[in-house]
């Protein structure tokens, strides 16, 4: 594991600076419990103290989580502590589920992230201090003992939200980790209350980030993007369809600025899809990102410095699904916003399904984005869109059916844009986009992009050429996602810059 500096590590414990929240935990050897840095508890004595770079790391060392400073509601920054992308791909596909059967899955894991399982095992070491199995089983107890805290599920659907084989496992596992049964961690103020189930009235549970958080520019992107029936933007509130399969319920998010959260209701006929939900959530709002680093990165060009520094806290919104991420970018081409909007509410119209009225948090939310399996099978003139586009669509559809996994993290960046050129009618800037939004790569760049070329003008209103703006963005690495995030902001309201490039 990549060296921590304990004294560095402790004055950090013991001024509880929140900066460090996430970034190291504590496992206190008198108690044998692991913390946040921000505990109120009383700091331990240096002796004491032992700091690592993850939950998991703690956990597999012996400790077990506080459960005053609650080590599951920290914010989630392990995908973007050091310079592994390999690490950060893993992560997300155990977020999504890759590791549900244990050991047997890091050899399929590591073949799908392009290295060697054995390799794939040192990177999480060296950059976790923990095994791609002990994260995703950490992921697993601090997830069900989140929603024994924050919801009031029965204990039963708790477990398999969680993803625990069996309620005997469930239990076992709470008291060998925390030496008292599941329901002992429950609110006192929710005793003998009636329980409160994913599928009827729904649950709320809290996604925290690293502030700063530009939430009214998240809050826009998805606004002007927002499709008829299956997405609302009212206020500050974000809403959407969902669909998991044969089951479809619909999502809530809210923002909380004091307490540096996202407030999540999901109403959902399967709680095992739970996981899946919040992962997209996380994704869409791009609650993992390490914001100040990355500005801090970016900052170094005298080009991106003032726009860095107008918006502090601008993420990179995501995609919900990769799939329907895709047939947006085809949709979007050579056409305007607002153009692309319509036309995926025509595609919904056609072939998406409904949502029944009993899962619908609001009656805006009739319909849910339609599957590849849809898509292929619909008859697409009535989208009144060139018939080289409605190829397109059709031969992503059957492209998705084919290989399930095409809209997740695959090897490096470059192999990914290459796999996805491959889909008749998906050139670069297109296979770009995706790799932006849906597979979440930070380093993904679309430099033919007008929005990007015009954002990046010069003091004189002289825009770079495709082939320039790449060179000049190469020392944004491995940041240029977030850096084109920038660009199209300064495109859409100008930023006065006080150094030219010619």
């Amino acid at each position: 594991m990549e060296s921590l500096d304990p004294e560095a590590c402790y004055r950090a414990l013991s001024t509880r600076d929140p900066r460090f929240d996430g970034r190291i935990f504590v496992g206190v050897t008198s108690t044998g419990i692991y913390c946040r840095p921000v505990c109120p508890a009383r700091t331990a004595k240096f002796e004491n103290c032992q700091f690592y770079a993850s939950a998991a790391a703690a956990q597999e060392a012996g400790f077990r989580p506080c459960l005053r400073c609650r080590p599951e509601t920290a914010p989630d920054l392990a995908s973007w502590r050091g310079t592994s992308n390999t690490v950060s791909r893993g992560l997300a596909l155990i977020a999504d589920g890759a590791l549900d059967g244990g050991e047997a899955g890091v050899e399929a894991l590591a073949e799908r992230l392009g290295v060697g399982g054995r390799q794939l095992r040192r990177l999480f070491k060296q950059h976790l201090g923990a095994t791609p199995v002990a994260v995703a089983q950490t992921r697993r107890v601090l997830f069900a003992k989140q929603l024994i805290q924050e919801t009031r599920m029965p204990m039963a659907e708790v477990a398999l939200a969680a993803g625990f084989g069996s309620i005997r496992r469930f239990n076992e596992t709470f008291h060998d980790l925390f030496r008292r049964p599941p329901s002992a961690l429950r609110r006192r103020a929710w005793a003998g209350l009636p329980a409160d189930s994913v599928a009827a009235g729904g649950v709320t549970l809290r996604l925290r980030y690293r502030p700063p958080y530009d939430w009214p520019a998240m809050l826009a992107y998805l606004r002007a993007r927002a499709i008829d029936g299956v997405e609302q933007v009212e206020g500050e509130v974000y809403r959407r369809s969902v669909a998991e399969g044969d089951d479809l319920g619909t999502v809530e998010i809210r923002h909380e600025p004091a307490r540096s959260n996202l407030a999540v209701l999901v109403r959902f006929p399967s709680v095992r899809a739970l996981p899946g939900i919040l992962a997209r959530v996380r994704r869409v709002f791009d609650v993992g990102a390490d914001i100040e680093a990355i500005g801090a990165h970016l900052s170094q060009d005298p080009f991106l410095a003032p726009l860095v520094a107008q918006r502090p806290g601008l993420r990179a919104p995501g995609g919900w699904d990769g799939f329907e991420l895709a047939v947006r970018a085809v949709l979007g081409q050579q056409v305007t916003v607002v153009a692309a909007r319509q036309l995926a509410g025509r595609l919904v119209s056609i072939c998406g399904a409904e949502v029944p009225e009993a899962a619908r948090l609001n009656p805006a939310l009739s319909r849910t984005f339609p599957s590849p399996q849809r898509v292929a099978a619909a008859d697409l003139g009535a989208l009144g869109m060139p018939g080289s586009r409605r190829s397109t669509l059709t031969a992503l559809a059957e492209a998705a059916i084919a290989d399930p996994h095409l809209f997740r993290p695959f090897g490096t960046v470059e192999e990914a844009i290459a796999r996805l050129r491959q889909i008749r009618g998906i050139g670069d800037w297109t296979a770009q986009y995706i790799a932006l939004r849906a597979l979440r790569e930070p380093d993904a760049f679309p430099a033919s992009d007008i929005g990007l070329l015009r954002g990046a003008a010069d003091g004189a209103g002289v825009r770079p050429t495709p082939a320039d703006l790449l060179v000049r963005a190469e020392p944004w690495r491995p940041w240029r996602a977030y850096a084109a995030q920038h660009l199209w902001a300064a495109d859409a309201v100008p930023v006065a810059r006080v150094v030219k490039h010619g």
